[in-house]
């Protein structure tokens, strides 16, 4: 999705304590007459929106307090790594993955092909963010986008902007706006973008005039796609190994967080070596062997059995650019490798 919703999260409580009369207001009216509406609507004016419809959908919208309620807890901000990936590494998901890659096998090899983005990995983004389109949320997105929007202060400003966006989306992406349901974000489709993504990444990949990420698998494959490579997805280049730790000195690396701003060879000054695929001691398939200057960054995970220590590289950062999360890039990385090894085996 390729929000960070945690940096400014506000409790839920507090929100209800200090707006309970915008609460009731928008639970009954809805946000047409809302104080902040008139703005946005000569706003979506300008970007071509009838004004008529603008005032239609914001009447129509309705404040859910269960909305405010999850953005307050994500679970990636609320779990451990042991509880979380039990979550997406299921047998049941990767048997999902499977049977999608059967029936969508020209589209992922011609987004592989075209932007350097391994089928895998594509496959694990729209795994983790729908079980292949089983979930693709419930909330109505308009619901999502202006309860987000006008009553969620610290990100107020930027849903109302996908708020905007959703607008403009109708006539662009042949949806309507008061129907689409999606996540409690506003996230859409199988791919689960949010309605810039959807206006920045989105392509018509079965190339029907129509760029579709609800109904067409094609058009989410070629999207998912898309979005890593302009974020700069680095095609053959690893993603994480499994790493040793000696002494201390990882701790100051570890708190500089997962966009990778260190060394290898500064890493190893401070006792973190990356597991070198050279050495079949741990049997682990997450190792490298890069050069010295290579960028990289170190997690250290609660998992099953204490303390995962992870270096990881840029490919790794471009997994978090679709959700701010180390645990979610991890699930994602860690799915997709399981959806490797269970495409080599249905291809033999």
């Amino acid at each position: 999705m390729g929000v960070r919703l945690s940096a400014l999260l506000t409790p839920f409580v507090f929100l209800t304590a200090v707006f309970p009369m915008a609460t009731a207001f928008a639970e009954e009216q809805g946000y047409a007459h809302h104080p902040k509406a008139e703005a946005l609507i000569q706003e979506v004016v300008k970007k071509g929106v009838d004004e008529k419809r603008a005032r239609e959908l914001l009447s129509q919208a309705r404040r859910q307090d269960k909305i405010l309620e999850s953005i307050a807890r994500p679970a990636e901000h609320t779990m451990t790594w042991a509880r979380y990936q039990k979550i997406f590494l299921q047998q049941e998901r990767v048997d999902a993955g499977v049977a999608f890659a059967r029936e969508n096998q020209q589209e992922l090899a011609r987004a592989e092909a075209e932007y350097g983005v391994p089928r895998e990995i594509i496959l694990a983004i729209i795994g983790v963010e729908t079980y292949y389109g089983r979930h693709k949320g419930t909330y109505r997105v308009l619901d999502a986008l202006t309860t987000l929007g006008f009553d969620y202060p610290p990100r107020a400003s930027f849903f109302r902007g996908q708020l905007v966006a959703l607008m403009e989306m109708e006539n662009q992406a042949h949806i309507d706006a008061s129907e689409i349901t999606g996540s409690y974000a506003g996230a859409m489709g199988l791919a689960q973008f949010i309605p810039t993504s959807y206006q920045a990444y989105a392509v018509d990949y079965d190339q029907d005039g129509v760029t579709d990420l609800v109904n067409s698998p094609a058009d989410a494959i070629g999207s998912v796609a898309n979005y890593f490579h302009r974020h700069h997805w680095q095609p053959g280049f690893p993603v994480a190994a499994r790493a040793r730790i000696e002494g201390q000195g990882y701790e100051a690396l570890a708190e500089k967080g997962y966009k990778p701003s260190f060394s290898l060879a500064t890493a190893r000054k401070n006792g973190v070596v990356a597991v070198s695929c050279q050495d079949d001691t741990l049997g682990s398939e997450y190792c490298f062997d890069l050069a010295d200057d290579t960028q990289v960054a170190l997690l250290d995970l609660t998992g099953e059995k204490g303390h995962e220590f992870w270096m990881v590289t840029r490919n790794f950062y471009v997994i978090t650019r679709y959700n701010h999360s180390e645990l979610y890039a991890m699930a994602v990385l860690q799915l997709s490798r399981q959806l490797a090894h269970a495409l080599e085996e249905d291809r033999s």
